[in-house]
């Protein structure tokens, strides 16, 4: 598992962020993308100029977040 440190040394360029929202997003989304073999960056697509945050696949997993729910391979 990457340290949480290392996660923001990542590269976003080619980042391919998707919606992982629960429902019919009317305002916004969250949008989500994998990063690393164990790293994803969490967005939020109203506020497009905000830095993504970092995760593990582990810190998603405890907060409920499962990748494979919005088509992300783990």
């Amino acid at each position: 598992m990457p340290d949480r440190n290392d996660l923001y040394e990542l590269d976003l360029s080619d980042a391919s962020f998707v919606k992982a929202c629960g429902g019919p997003c009317s305002e916004g989304c969250v949008t989500l993308a994998r990063i690393g073999a164990d790293a994803w960056a969490l967005g939020d697509s109203k506020r497009p100029d905000a830095d993504p945050l970092r995760f593990t696949t582990e810190e998603l997993s405890v907060a409920g977040i499962d990748p494979t729910r919005f088509g992300l391979a783990l």
